[in-house]
């Protein structure tokens, strides 16, 4: 087998290498056996997270055959239609975990010992914590095959590296060789006037700086004129040799006139402050525009491990009649570099255009929190839901409450109520609280139905409506039909599909007994696989029961035949 992380074949820089933490770098084997290629790195910037480890490519492809990294034992298995999908840690004698997610299925042993629980749980989605003497590993040896489950957005391979506390760590650190001859790609500077006497350019909001490309390949920006506390931003990542993905980079530093003023070292968090990205980022440049620029700043309430080396919380201030030169430094983990260079001549102005800021009556501290309620709606925000104080937009109509715009990241479930007690109970039962997208659809929130109270909590702000499903999911057979001789089939596929709040359980018999069928939400397939031997008769009786998220239920029977 090919070892992954092990020497270099590609030297990597030094500086990088020497900066990184005391890991093994010879411990670890690849776990697949096809040229490497990354469609993520560690600690790229996702939705709501940090990605913690690494997006291997599977040539397109399922099923190719995936190895344990080192000996051990098989800790934990969990396999979940949404995340992960189907996943598999294992535990090493010297202390980290591996993980290996997005899986096809497992080896036969492992396959037979999931699929034991599946059928005394009678449930595709199952968690186990298997004992150190139950299923060992050797290192190489056939763990499972790769495949697209769970919300992987096409074929790949999962790969995690953890330490003993179960963070993960950026697992290029441990060793790989990897080709990485390109430097991260600066695609915006921004820069933040910060406080009230701050501004830069006569004005005290966020700007666009103009970069100019440099025959070294670094950046010159246009010289700024500025005053006061200010802060900056970048657009940046990083491509490997043999994909053209955009991945995350490995450290960005800043100083000025030399000195340091922050750095962030994408090397390990903890799942704990993984949400806190969205302090890293600008939120509502994100919301607005699928763009994330990172904060080369630290805010009060930004509690993130990324950092180190920073002064003055990464701010520069610049005094009036100084010259200083803002440098930014992104590099990858090969060591390749992108510098920017920004001047910034100190200049006090009388005029400055205003950061435009709003006043409501709906004002929220975040260390305290708020309520607020009208029209038989309510609003609850716990202390710290929110990084920092703010005023809402907050209007409330009929049976609608617009709760400002998704600009402001919230950090912790706020719950929004809705009385329903003019409603009969029969009518309330397909009723339920649901955010409207931006094509004013109704999306399905989760709903808790108290009496005359539905509630849902959310980490997103928007407008909330009671909506109605009154129609039951649809279930389609794929693969077969009713009366049907299907001796030659490996598996039976069935659709199921619900237009409006979703599908929310499924259970499948065949005379009389439990099934087991694999739920992919992405393609809405419900799959058997008749190797797992319940299905014994010659004629067989098919029962689907289907509910969607308000109750409406569809009973699907279809009798097949098989030798």
């Amino acid at each position: 087998m090919k070892r992954f992380l092990a020497p270099l074949l590609f030297l990597l820089s030094l500086v990088a290498g020497a900066q990184a933490p005391n890991v093994p770098t010879d411990y670890f084997d690849d776990p697949l056996q096809v040229p490497l290629a990354l469609a993520g790195t560690f600690g790229e910037l996702r939705s709501n997270h940090f990605h913690s480890g690494l997006d291997i490519k599977t040539q397109q492809r399922e099923g190719l055959p995936v190895y344990a990294s080192a000996e051990g034992f098989v800790s934990r298995i969990n396999v979940a239609h949404y995340g992960y999908g189907k996943a598999l840690y294992i535990q090493h004698p010297n202390g980290y975990t591996t993980v290996y997610a997005h899986l096809k299925n497992f080896s036969p042993r492992i396959e037979e010992y999931i699929k034991k629980l599946q059928y005394q749980k009678e449930s595709y989605e199952v968690e186990v914590y298997p004992t150190a003497s139950e299923l060992p590993v050797e290192r190489g040896e056939l763990v499972a095959n790769s495949g697209n489950t769970g919300g992987s957005g096409g074929p790949h391979l999962h790969f995690e590296i953890r330490d003993g506390e179960q963070r993960p760590m950026n697992p290029l650190m441990f060793g790989i060789d990897l080709e990485d001859t390109r430097a991260p790609i600066v695609s915006g500077v921004y820069v933040y006037p910060s406080g009230e006497e701050a501004h830069v350019n006569g004005s005290a909001q966020r700007q666009k700086l103009r970069l100019i490309p440099q025959q070294d390949g670094s950046f010159r920006a246009e010289k700024i004129e500025a005053c006061g506390k200010i802060g900056f931003g970048i657009n940046t990542v990083d491509q490997l040799n043999a994909a053209p993905n955009h991945n995350g980079v490995y450290r960005i530093e800043t100083s000025a006139n030399g000195d340091n003023l922050f750095q962030a070292n994408f090397e390990k968090f903890s799942f704990a402050e993984t949400r806190h990205l969205n302090q890293l980022i600008d939120y509502a440049y994100y919301t607005q525009n699928n763009s994330r620029i990172q904060k080369l700043f630290v805010e009060p309430s930004n509690p993130l491990s990324i950092y180190s080396n920073v002064s003055n919380e990464g701010y520069l201030n610049v005094q009036d009649s100084l010259s200083y030169n803002y440098t930014i430094k992104v590099s990858d983990f090969a060591g390749n570099e992108r510098i920017v260079n920004i001047p910034i001549e100190g200049k006090q102005r009388s005029e400055v255009k205003e950061n435009p800021s709003k006043i409501t009556d709906f004002f929220v501290p975040a260390g305290s929190g708020a309520q607020f309620e009208g029209n038989g709606i309510d609003v609850y925000i716990p202390k710290n839901s929110l990084y920092q104080d703010a005023y809402l937009d907050i209007s409330f109509e009929d049976e609608k409450v617009i709760l400002h715009e998704d600009i402001i990241p919230i950090h912790t479930n706020i719950t929004i109520g809705f009385d329903v007690s003019k409603y009969k109970p029969e009518d309330r039962e397909q009723m339920f609280i649901a955010r409207l997208n931006k094509w004013n659809r109704p999306n399905y929130s989760t709903t808790t139905k108290d009496g005359e109270r539905f509630t849902t909590k959310t980490r997103t702000f928007g407008t909330y409506t009671l909506a109605r499903d009154t129609q039951a999911p649809r279930v389609t057979p794929v693969n077969f039909r009713d009366g049907q001789w299907i001796s030659g089939n490996k598996d039976l596929k069935v659709k199921i599909s619900d237009d409006l709040s979703g599908i929310n359980s499924y259970r499948a018999t065949v005379n009389g007994k439990f099934i087991l069928m694999e739920y992919e939400y992405k393609q809405n397939l419900l799959t058997h696989d008749f190797s797992d031997g319940v299905v014994t008769d010659t004629e067989n009786l098919l029962r689907i029961e289907v509910k969607d998220n308000v109750g409406n239920t569809t009973i699907f029977e279809s009798t097949f035949f098989r030798k």
